[in-house]
């Protein structure tokens, strides 16, 4: 950095700091939020110097509020600027600076230090060559302190703490990836930085191709280089990562709840090419009793692969399919692709041609190169008007009655090229043009505006559903447009094991709603394989069962018994489950906490827990353990700090364990292992076919006995529609040997009349119950049934 000799501008909401070259912007967008916008080189890269033209975000949310006011000191060579509960402290001859907090008034504490920041004037940066060139141009090198560990950076493998590992940032269609492959379809720059009991967020708000460098070549920096002019800091004070995670999802913006029916059993293939091949599915899943709510449609309903049409030979009543679908409970969710197939007279590419909305290369001429449709041409979706364009295409599916849809290859991904140009990736030219902006600077946020014109279709044309919309690629604020799977796996245990964390570390990346195709996309599965990963995926944000053609069918009655029925039972595991999956999904959409945690999101300063990626919680309180090893009955299961109930398939009531401890589980194929936490309730429902609405008539409450009680939540609605139902707060008060429970709710009074049951794990043998319609008591669980419309009941205990 260059300020040297500095010079300060206040605007009351802003500072502005500059020096030779350089230039420096502090903001606070939120309380708790720091912007630190670094402009190294900037009068050589701007013509506007000491001001810094506006910037496009792709991240942050549009309705942001007015941002903080800013105070300044000064202190010898000591700039500090305070604002939204955060001080910097800008050293004004170095340019180095440090984020502080200061939440109880007595002493700062450091949550950040950046003793470097620099970057290459234009005359020195190399042409746009990936193979040949180096593309770094910014750079910022941040303070790693030992010890700390890194959750985060979007879509990666490998553990969930990512420190000793170099990560690069460009959405990247890769199929197969492996154990090691980086990078991946999702580029999330923002991590949470984990010390011991406390946390904070960094997030660098750069679409441009950038690499991160976690402690691994300097074990103490993470170290940022990006191929643009700035680096965007966002500093995000915590103390606890559910914290950090919040004022993320606060900037960037929260994900919409979804419908009941996308959280139920989905099937899916590339492979499955009409309407009588869904029909067989359907009719597959209901002759078996087998749960299910959607199935995926991939790239054969389309007409020779072009965008928004329809293979009449295949489908030649799209509407009245969607409709016969519909009365078994199952809705269609076909799969759309960016890349328009460049033929005269299809009408999405003469509209596309004649009001210049596509993608054009470095000398002007529309870019040309082949995805599934070849040749096809790119709509630039940088730019609104090619949003709207996009959204009224919409039309199409609202009109035969589908809501939802499936983003696919929007990295973008392209085969080839009609003008070779080198690129990096199955994608487009660095120096290709999204109006006057380079793929290199758009490339990772392509799939943002594609998905938000999906969303924005929808809610012109079918506005009183919620829409269903998943996305291959993304970048930081997908989760407002839409949830997001990992992509092309295998069919391996290997990469079952690896969906984990996988999964937990796009929810630590502030994506709520992340999955991963069940079974293995690429390569033949197994019945054992399959069994264990329906399984595993109990807890998925949603399951879909997916594979590629060529490979071995994997409809979960493929391979016969056992595991047709442990594949039920999964699954019936999982429907029973929705009250409690709808209600940390309508969590989600208010705090930004995913529905699959891992055990560090809770645990934070227990090393035991961050490095436990083989398990995951639904909540604070259910733990789930899965087999994912082939050929194994038992498994090691960490527990951490608490008291842990083993509530195997929610149906075998054990041991009570004492944590933090590591126990072992017997897990014989038709056992998934979970524990329940003291002072947990968690709401379960009967299994049904498929989903219907989020009023359940019958809800069977699980509940562990803590050292002062128990609390259990439970939202419900119409399981589509407007947001707006109604919260419950099951309450058990304990006090000696009584407890006293009661319901607390408040919203929609008019929901079915339920018929309740109440399992409370951990008690003495006992002595009175008032107010319930019936009990009994066994091996320390007591079952209550509860009546209509009861307001408190009481049990009282031997000591």
């Amino acid at each position: 950095m260059r300020l040297g000799q500095f010079v300060m501008e206040s605007g009351g909401a802003q500072v502005r700091v500059w020096g030779e070259t350089d230039v420096l912007v502090v903001s606070a967008p939120l309380p708790g939020v720091l912007r630190v916008r670094l402009a190294p080189q900037a009068r050589a890269n701007g013509l506007g110097f000491p001001r810094l033209s506006e910037k496009r975000s792709f991240a942050l949310r549009p309705d942001l509020p007015e941002a903080e006011r800013l105070s300044v000191q000064e202190d010898g060579e000591t700039m500090r600027v305070g604002g939204g509960g955060l001080t910097l402290h800008l050293n004004r001859v170095s340019g180095a600076w440090r984020v502080t907090e200061n939440p109880d008034g007595k002493q700062d504490r450091e949550l950040t230090s950046v003793p470097d920041w620099n970057g290459d004037a234009p005359t020195a940066r190399p042409a746009l060559d990936a193979e040949r060139f180096n593309l770094r141009r910014s750079r910022l090198s941040v303070d790693a302190p030992d010890g700390a560990a890194y959750l985060g950076f979007g879509e990666r493998v490998g553990p969930l703490d990512k420190r000793g590992m170099h990560l690069t940032f460009w959405n990247t269609d890769c199929y197969p990836h492996h154990t090691d492959t980086d990078p991946l379809y999702i580029s999330v720059p923002f991590t949470t930085v984990v010390q011991g009991e406390r946390a904070h967020g960094i997030f660098v708000d750069e679409t441009w191709r950038m690499t991160a460098d976690v402690a691994r070549t300097n074990p103490r920096a993470l170290e940022f280089a990006s191929a643009g002019p700035e680096l965007d800091v966002y500093i995000l004070a915590g103390p606890r990562p559910a914290d950090v995670l919040r004022r993320y999802a606060d900037l960037t913006g929260y994900s919409p709840m979804p419908p009941l029916w996308a959280l139920g059993a989905a099937q899916s293939r590339w492979g499955y090419r009409t309407a009588d091949d869904l029909r067989a599915v359907i009719a597959g899943y209901r002759e078996r009793d087998l749960p299910l709510d959607s199935v995926y449609i991939d790239i054969e309903y389309m007409d020779a692969f072009k965008v928004w049409t329809v293979n009449r030979s295949g489908f030649p009543d799209l509407k009245a399919f969607v409709k016969e679908a519909a009365k078994e409970g199952v809705k269609l969710v076909p799969i759309i692709d960016p890349g328009i197939k460049a033929e005269p007279g299809y009408d999405v590419y003469e509209e596309a041609l004649k009001n210049d909305y596509l993608i054009r290369t470095a000398r002007g001429d529309v870019l040309v190169g082949e995805v599934w449709p070849d040749p096809a041409v790119f709509p630039d979706f940088t730019r609104p008007e090619v949003v709207a364009w996009w959204a009224a295409h919409h039309k199409l599916f609202t009109d035969a009655g589908i809501q939802g849809q499936w983003n696919d290859m929007n990295e973008p991904a392209c085969f080839s090229l009609a003008q070779p140009r080198e690129t990096e990736g199955k994608t487009l030219p660095y120096d290709a043009l999204h109006g006057a902006h380079s793929h290199l600077e758009m490339h990772n946020a392509y799939a943002n505006p594609m998905s938000q014109a999906s969303r924005a279709g929808y809610a012109k044309y079918s506005p009183q559903i919620r829409p269903w919309i998943i996305s291959r690629a993304g970048y930081a604020g997908i989760q407002r447009h839409a949830t997001v799977w990992t992509g092309d796996n295998a069919a391996t245990w290997s990469h079952l094991a690896l969906s984990l964390p996988m999964i937990g570390g796009l929810g630590l990346s502030g994506i709520p709603f992340a999955s991963a195709d069940v079974g293995g996309f690429g390569g033949d599965t197994t019945g054992e394989l399959l069994a264990r990963w329906y399984q595993a995926a109990v807890g998925y944000a949603f399951l879909r069962n997916h594979s590629a053609q060529g490979t071995a069918d994997q409809e979960p009655w493929r391979f016969g018994e056992p595991y047709t029925s442990i594949i039920r039972a999964a699954l019936e595991l999982r429907y029973r489950l929705l009250p409690h999956l709808y209600t940390l999904a309508y969590g989600a959409s208010r705090t930004g906490l995913p529905i699959l945690r891992p055990l560090a999101l809770h645990h934070a300063g227990d090393e035991d827990a961050l490095r436990a990626d083989s398990q995951y919680l639904l909540g604070q309180g259910l733990m789930v353990a899965p087999v994912m090893a082939a050929g194994h009955s038992k498994r090691q299961v960490y527990l951490p700090a608490g008291r842990w109930a083993s509530v195997f398939n929610l149906a075998e009531f054990g041991a009570i364990h004492d944590g933090p401890a590591y126990v072992t589980a017997d897990a014989p194929l038709h056992t998934l292992p979970l524990y329940l936490k003291a002072g947990e309730a968690l709401p379960l429902t009967e299994a049904t076919a498929h989903t219907t609405q989020a009023r359940w008539e019958r809800v069977t409450w699980l509940a562990h006995l803590g050292e002062t009680g128990f609390v259990g939540h439970l939202y419900e609605d119409a399981g589509d529609g407007p947001v707006g139902g109604r919260f419950t707060r099951l309450v058990g008060d304990r006090e000696g040997g009584t407890l006293s429970i009661r319901r607390e709710t408040e919203g929609e009074a008019a929901l079915p009349e339920q018929r309740e049951v109440l399992h409370i794990i951990g008690l003495e043998p006992i002595r009175e119950v008032h107010g319930a319609a019936s009990f009994s008591y066994e091996d320390g669980v007591l079952r209550l049934t509860l009546p209509a419309r009861w307001e408190e009941i009481t049990v009282t205990w031997v000591e």
